[in-house]
C-alpha cells in the first residue's frame, strides 16, 4: 500500500513529529502516557437505555426502538462484559511495559459510557501526562472503527480547553499484526482439526470470518482516498486479506485445512433496511450450509479483539442456534482478549511509535501493511454527518 506524501499538511492536536502529516512517524517521540479507548458498555440494567442513547446520538432513535437492542443486554443482567475485559486489558498492558521497562501510565477511557475519554484525557492532563498515545480497541480502517475515535479524541481535547496542553497521535490499525492475528490461527487451526478427527471430511467443513457489518457507503469511503481497495474500500479488504492469510497459515501447519472452504461474512447490522449494509448475514449463509455439503462451522470473530456483546450475543447465542437449526457442529473460536501475543504486540505498536521504527521495520502478514501512522485527508468519511474534527489525521 502506497500514497503520495501530502506537504505543509496539518494534523490537529499532534505531536510535533506527526503534526506535519507523514504516513508513516518515522521520528521518536517521547511519549508519557497511553491511552486506551474503548467502545464502553452498561454495568447494570438501568444503565442499558442511557448507553444506547450515547451509541446512536445525533440520530434521533427512540427508546423503543432502542429496546429492541436493549434485550441483548438485558439477557446478561444488563451487564456488558467489554468494560470487565477493558479492565484486565489495561492491567495486563500495565504489567508488560513494566516488563520491558516502558515507564508509561495507561488511562482508560471510552466513548459511550464511563469511564469516559475526557475523564482520561482529564486524569492524564493533571499527572502531567500531556503527550499521548492512543489504542484503540479496534483493529481495521472504517467510520467507526477509527475516524469515530478520532474525532471523539479532538472533541474531548476542545470541551474540556485541553487541546492547547495536550496531544494525542493514535496507533495504526493493526488489522494485520502478528500479535492480533496469532489467536486466529490457533482457533482455526483447532477447530479444522476437532472436527477432522471426528470424522468430518475438510471439505465438508466451512469457516466463516465475520466481522461487524457497516454502512456500505461507509465501507467504499474507509481507508486512504488515493488508494483503489475494491469493492467495499479498505473495510472489506483488510478483512479478506487477514482472513487468506489466516487460512494460509492454518494450512500450513495443518495440510488438511488446505481443502477446507472459507468465506468472509458480516454481523450485527443495526441500521434501517431502506439503507445498504455490507452482506451476506452470518445466519443467513449458516442457513445454506447443508445445501452446500457443509457439516461443520467455525465461525471465527476476526472483526473482534474481546468476547463483547455482538461476540455473546450474535455469535454465541444467535449463530449458534442458527446452526443447530440446520444440523451443524458448530464451534466458535476465540477472540485475542489478553493473551500473551496480543498484549505483547499493542506493546510492539507502541515502541514503534516510541523509537520512529522505519516502516520498512514495522511487523505486518498481508501485503496491505502496514498501515499509516496519519489518516490521510478524507479517510472513512461519514457521508451522513460530514466531516468533523479529528485527531491523528490531516484536515479534509
Amino acid at each position: 500500500m502506497s500514497a503520495p506524501d501530502t506537504t505543509a499538511a496539518t494534523v490537529p492536536f499532534a505531536s510535533a513529529p506527526a503534526a506535519c502529516g507523514p504516513e508513516f512517524v518515522e521520528t521518536p517521540v517521547a511519549y508519557d502516557g497511553i491511552l486506551l479507548a474503548g467502545f464502553g458498555g452498561p454495568e447494570g440494567q438501568d444503565d442499558v437505555i442511557p448507553f444506547l442513547r450515547n451509541v446512536t446520538r445525533g440520530r434521533g432513535i427512540p427508546d423503543e426502538r432502542l429496546e429492541e437492542v436493549a434485550h441483548h443486554y438485558r439477557h446478561f443482567g444488563g451487564v456488558s462484559p467489554i468494560n470487565a475485559q477493558n479492565r484486565a486489558l489495561k492491567t495486563a498492558l500495565e504489567s508488560e511495559l513494566a516488563r520491558r521497562g516502558l515507564d508509561l501510565p495507561v488511562y482508560w477511557g471510552n466513548r459511550n459510557w464511563a469511564p469516559y475519554l475526557s475523564d482520561a484525557v482529564t486524569e492524564a492532563s493533571e499527572s502531567g501526562d500531556t503527550t499521548l498515545l492512543a489504542f484503540a480497541t479496534s483493529a481495521y480502517s472504517s467510520f467507526s472503527s477509527c475516524r469515530q475515535y478520532r474525532e471523539d479524541f479532538a472533541r474531548v481535547l476542545e470541551e474540556t480547553g485541553l487541546g492547547e496542553t495536550v496531544t494525542i497521535d493514535k496507533i495504526r490499525p493493526f488489522y494485520d499484526h502478528p500479535g492480533f492475528v496469532e489467536t486466529f490461527v490457533e482457533g482455526v487451526r483447532a477447530a479444522i482439526d476437532g472436527f477432522t478427527a471426528d470424522g468430518a471430511d475438510p471439505s465438508a467443513v466451512q469457516v466463516l470470518f465475520t466481522t461487524h457489518s457497516v454502512p456500505t457507503d461507509d465501507a467504499l469511503r474507509s481507508g486512504p482516498r488515493d488508494v483503489d481497495w475494491g469493492p467495499g474500500g479498505a473495510y472489506a479488504a483488510q478483512h479478506e486479506a487477514v482472513a487468506a492469510w489466516v487460512m494460509s497459515r492454518v494450512s500450513e501447519l495443518l495440510p488438511v485445512a488446505a481443502d477446507v472452504p472459507w468465506e468472509l461474512v458480516y454481523q450485527s447490522r443495526s441500521g434501517p433496511a431502506s439503507q445498504p449494509w455490507l452482506e451476506p448475514d452470518i445466519c443467513d449463509v449458516i442457513e445454506e450450509l447443508p445445501a452446500r455439503g457443509r457439516i461443520a462451522v467455525a465461525v471465527v470473530p476476526l472483526g473482534f479483539v474481546s468476547d463483547h456483546m455482538e461476540v455473546l450475543w450474535d455469535l454465541d447465542t444467535e449463530a449458534k442456534d442458527a446452526a443447530a437449526e440446520a444440523g451443524l457442529a458448530f464451534v466458535r473460536t476465540p477472540t485475542p482478549g489478553v493473551s500473551d501475543s496480543f498484549v505483547a504486540g499493542i506493546v510492539d505498536l507502541i515502541q514503534e511509535r516510541l523509537e520512529g521504527r522505519p516502516a520498512a521495520a514495522r511487523a505486518h502478514v498481508t501485503a496491505l501493511g502496514p498501515a499509516f501512522d496519519v489518516c490521510r485527508p478524507g479517510c472513512c468519511e461519514n457521508i451522513r454527518a460530514g466531516f468533523k474534527p479529528a485527531a491523528a489525521g490531516i484536515a479534509p
